[in-house]
């Protein structure tokens, strides 16, 4: 497949609350999203970033949910400097909610999201719920020339499911031009998927670090953002554009140690069927919320 290709956009507008949490120009961006708990595909995924040339990881939110003792990936995060945008969980447990706002409508998919959920915020720290209550709701940053907005699930709203068989492209690059960037970033769906929106803009969905991509595979996936560095500019007096600007993103699989995890998440007593996905590389739950194609390429 050819690379994502994205030219500089106008500037970014300011939102609230909006940082800038990534000092500098970097070229290379690893983007993790959803963790849910899952320290051990966090930990390898970190050091997978590092060895190929990432100058920065930023983390999409969701770090609770699905996987054993939710404080051993909020550590992991803390110690790596790694910064995190605030996802639907985060905001639940930093502020002790009564449930995920996950967005689910089915029944059977909120059953299993409230036994993940009960189970995160009774094992999620104070001190690590102060620490998630400042997180941001967006994060801008630029990625060379290009800038670049992250968020959780939509620029709109935390939690909204942007899939890639269900949302226009039309409806993409307004919210791109709504906020004045070139680069689209989230997560929340649990399955990564890029698009070309045209006029030199693009969405990329990160998937999710914490569990497999309903795909049968027992790997991980997290987006890797790159783009050629800005070279002189051109002209006899070095008066015109910069050179470069080219967006590349790469999914990136990322082997862990599963069976290890699974043995940590039947200690906790978590659901035999979070253990399933995790071995098999199939959702087992959370299937309702799938649109039809989506769902078409699973097992269930």
């Amino acid at each position: 497949m050819s690379p994502a290709v994205a030219t500089p956009g106008a500037a970014l507008p300011l939102h609230e609350p909006l940082v800038e949490a990534l000092p500098g120009r970097p070229t290379r961006v690893a983007a993790f999203g959803g963790i849910y708990s899952n320290h051990r595909a966090l930990e390898a995924a970190i050091t997978h970033a590092r060895e190929r040339g990432a100058e920065a990881i930023l983390c999409l939110g969701d770090l609770g949910a699905f996987g054993p003792s939710p404080d051993r990936t909020i550590h992991l995060l803390r110690d790596a400097g790694i910064p995190v945008v605030r996802g639907n969980y985060d905001d639940s447990i930093a502020r002790g909610l009564d449930d995920c706002q996950c967005g689910y409508t089915d029944p059977r998919d909120n059953h299993y999201a409230r036994i993940s959920y009960e189970y995160t915020l009774a094992n999620t720290s104070p001190e690590s719920r102060r620490w998630m209550a400042a997180f941001p709701r967006e994060i801008r940053f630029n990625l060379g020339p290009l800038r670049v907005l992250a968020f959780h699930g939509s620029p709109r709203r935390m939690n909204e499911f942007l899939w890639e068989t269900t949302t226009p492209t039309h409806f993409l690059r307004g919210m791109a031009e709504t906020a004045g960037v070139d680069v689209l970033l989230g997560t929340h769906t649990g399955i990564h998927w890029s698009r070309d929106l045209g006029g030199g803009r693009w969405y990329v969905n990160a998937g999710a670090l914490g569990r497999p991509a309903n795909d049968g595979r027992r790997e991980v996936w997290y987006a890797m953002l790159s783009v050629d560095s800005p070279g002189p500019a051109n002209g006899a007096n070095g008066t015109g554009p910069e050179v470069g600007g080219r967006l590349q993103v790469e999914f990136m699989p990322v082997l862990y140690p599963v069976d290890l995890l699974a043995d940590e998440m039947r200690d906790e007593g978590l659901p035999h069927e979070f253990i399933e996905t995790i071995r098999t590389g199939w959702w087992t739950t959370c299937l309702e919320v799938l649109p039809g194609k989506e769902r078409a390429r699973g097992r269930w």
